[in-house]
């Protein structure tokens, strides 16, 4: 009993690999019928102008898709830009109500000391 190592396995595994491909290049082309030739080209021709058409539409729907997201994304951005002034035209207005509300507390303050002057005077002078 011998024991085959793995360059003798090699070369075995590669003669067979030869043989094969001999034998399938010796084999003769089988003949074809021109008709069924004919269809089979016009059967492929049919496939591949609809694999074009496909690819076609294909493209057309991720440029529709792309321009959508493109046009959500602008009007997203629209809607952000137009919160941002309603909230800064609210907050302007907000601090200028503050601001009246200040002058007011103000001039009521002055209006009260004045007042309590004004009756120390009288109290004074009677």
């Amino acid at each position: 009993m011998s024991f085959q190592n793995h360059n003798e396995r090699r070369e075995a595994a590669e003669a067979a690999k030869k043989a094969m491909l001999e034998k399938f290049k010796k084999k003769a082309p089988a003949e074809v019928d021109p008709k069924v030739a004919e269809e089979l080209a016009a059967a492929a021709k049919a496939k591949e102008e609809k694999r074009v058409e496909a690819e076609k539409r294909r493209r057309e729907r991720v440029e529709l898709e792309k321009l959508e997201r493109k046009l959500a994304a602008e009007a997203a951005a629209k809607a952000e830009r137009e919160r941002a002034a309603r909230e800064a035209a609210l907050e302007a207005k907000r601090r200028k109500k503050e601001a009246e509300e200040a002058e007011i507390r103000r001039f009521e303050e002055e209006a009260r000391r004045d007042l309590l002057g004004a009756a120390r005077r009288r109290a004074g002078k009677k």
